[in-house]
């Protein structure tokens, strides 16, 4: 009993520093689900149970609501139900059956949304091969449009985590794509897409998902944490895009000294393979003598990151033959967790401006 307390406590010791406080509210968890989150793992509950129960409290708010035709409030009570299970299955790195469970309870949670949602909310299957890529798309309004943005991150943080984001795009009257990509999410976890597949083909098929809807507007894409590198490499490959963000990536990924980010590595490839994981990382890297970024490019940097480092990113801005931009907040964390609202909104008019000017 006493080595599953001590192996319970070392777990939600991790899961605290990888799912910080600025990054649960970032992603949308209600303030009082996330210090009661803190507060219940510290004293000993684990940290996926506690999080999956606060979660199904606010799904459970949102079906009476719902039924009571209150949908304004049955919308924002699912949208912080989403984010409770978004970290709930987070604490599984390897796509257990209960990753899996919590993940199709997320799935259904989204769908349910899309019932409410104050603004057009829908599930998106993109062919890739013989598959699907899986992604969910937030509209502002049901006429159109400026444009759209195709918005994902990386090893852990997928689609509707970034659903604050995609609010903030859509009072600008932009679209968004929150796509899981190869050896993401659902794509992943359902669909069998690892990281292993072309990478470029597979974010150009969201492009094509874009640009065959008039009412979307031009495509831009952000990428957060990994999600920059990959967002880094579609811009280079496809003219098609308009503007794109890299936030906090590596240029040259390669397995962090990590065990958790072995893991990650791990699952998102499909294999436990050191040597195939850093093979793939290897021809992944971001080369700007021959990659050049036509389009603008915003990279988003923060000083206090203890992951990567401002050289890390300095590829990206080489790699750029027009308009660059550098912003950077010396104290910010992994991805501006700590500066959320200031880097949503500086980002958001960033990709309002010149998604509406095209």
């Amino acid at each position: 009993m006493q080595d599953d307390q001590t192996a319970i406590a070392k777990a939600n010791a991790a899961h605290q520093r990888a799912m910080s406080m600025p990054r649960l509210l970032d992603y949308g968890l209600d303030f009082a689900d996330a210090t009661a989150l803190f507060a219940r793992s510290n004293a000993g509950e684990p940290w996926d149970a506690v999080a999956a129960e606060r979660g199904r409290v606010r799904l459970a708010r949102a079906d009476l609501a719902e039924a009571e035709g209150r949908c304004l409030s049955a919308s924002e009570e699912r949208q912080r139900g989403i984010a409770a299970l978004v970290f709930a299955q987070m604490a599984f790195n390897f796509d257990i059956p209960e990753k899996r469970m919590l993940y199709r309870e997320l799935t259904g949670a989204c769908q349910a949304l899309a019932r409410v949602s104050d603004r057009p909310f829908s599930r998106r299957e993109i062919s890739f091969g013989d598959k699907h890529l899986i992604g969910w798309l937030l509209r502002p309004s049901t006429s159109g449009a400026n444009g759209t943005v195709i918005l994902f991150g990386g090893q852990t943080g997928w689609g509707v985590a970034y659903l604050p984001i995609a609010q903030a795009l859509a009072r600008r009257n932009l679209a968004t794509l929150l796509i899981e990509g190869p050896g993401q999410g659902e794509t992943r976890i359902e669909q069998g897409i690892y990281l292993d597949v072309d990478i470029d083909a597979a974010f150009s098929a969201c492009v094509d998902t874009i640009l065959d809807d008039p009412t979307l507007g031009a495509p831009g894409i952000w990428g957060n944490s990994y999600g920059g590198l990959f967002a880094a490499r579609t811009a280079a490959h496809d003219s098609r895009i308009v503007a794109c963000c890299v936030n906090g990536s590596f240029a040259k990924p390669g397995i962090l000294p990590f065990r958790s980010a072995f893991e990650q590595s791990a699952a998102m490839l499909g294999t436990e393979d050191h040597d195939a994981i850093e093979a793939n990382f290897a021809r992944l890297r971001f080369e700007p003598a021959t990659m050049p970024i036509h389009c603008p490019l915003l990279v988003l940097h923060g000083g206090a990151d203890p992951l990567v480092n401002l050289a890390d990113q300095q590829p990206f801005l080489d790699a750029a033959t027009g308009e660059a931009t550098l912003e950077t907040w010396p104290e910010g964390d992994h991805t501006i967790y700590n500066h959320s609202f200031d880097r949503t909104t500086l980002a958001a008019d960033w990709f309002a401006a010149r998604l509406t000017a095209r």
